[in-house]
C-alpha cells in the first residue's frame, strides 16, 4: 500500500532573523494555522543557528494534520549588499552614493545568492546583484 501524500492547507513565506526567531512574527502569520508555534521557533532557530543575525526567509507549509515543513532561502540581496557595506542604503538613489562595492565583494553575494536566482551562471547573478546594488544608491567598482 502506497503511503498517502499530505494536504498542503497553508504556505507562507516569513523573513526572520536567523537564530532568534521572534514568537510575535510567527504568531501573527501562522496563529490561524493551529500549528505549534514553539515547534517552528526550535526547528527554524536550529536550522539557521549558523547564519545568527542574518535575515534568513523561510517557506512554512502547513499540512491538514497541523505539521509542518520549513523550507530556507538565502537572504535578501539588499540586506547582503548592506552588510557588506556595513552601513545603508542611499535615500535618494541615483542622486546620493551610499558607498562602493567591489568585483570581490559582488562575486561573494552572487555566489551566496545563486542557489534562489533564475540562473546558473555566476557573471549573470553578478549582473543582477549590481543591478539592486545601483537601484539601493551604490555604486560597483572594479
Amino acid at each position: 500500500m502506497a503511503p498517502k501524500t499530505k494536504k498542503l492547507t497553508h504556505q507562507v513565506t516569513l523573513e526572520l532573523t536567523a537564530g532568534n526567531a521572534p514568537v510575535v512574527d510567527l504568531g501573527k502569520m501562522l496563529g490561524q494555522t493551529g500549528v505549534n508555534l514553539v515547534e517552528i521557533k526550535k526547528a527554524y532557530d536550529a536550522a539557521t543557528a549558523a547564519q545568527r543575525g542574518d535575515i534568513v526567509p523561510v517557506v512554512v507549509s502547513v499540512f491538514e494534520d497541523r505539521s509542518f515543513d520549513l523550507r530556507l532561502k538565502t537572504p535578501p540581496t539588499s540586506f547582503l549588499i548592506k552588510k557588506a557595506l556595513g552601513d545603508k542604503g542611499s535615500a535618494r538613489p541615483g542622486h546620493e552614493v551610499a558607498g562602493k562595492l567591489t568585483k570581490e565583494q559582488l562575486r561573494e553575494i552572487a555566489e551566496r545568492k545563486l542557489p534562489d536566482l533564475n540562473t546558473s551562471d555566476v557573471d549573470a547573478a553578478m549582473r543582477t546583484i549590481a543591478g539592486t546594488a545601483r537601484s539601493m544608491g551604490v555604486v560597483v567598482v572594479d
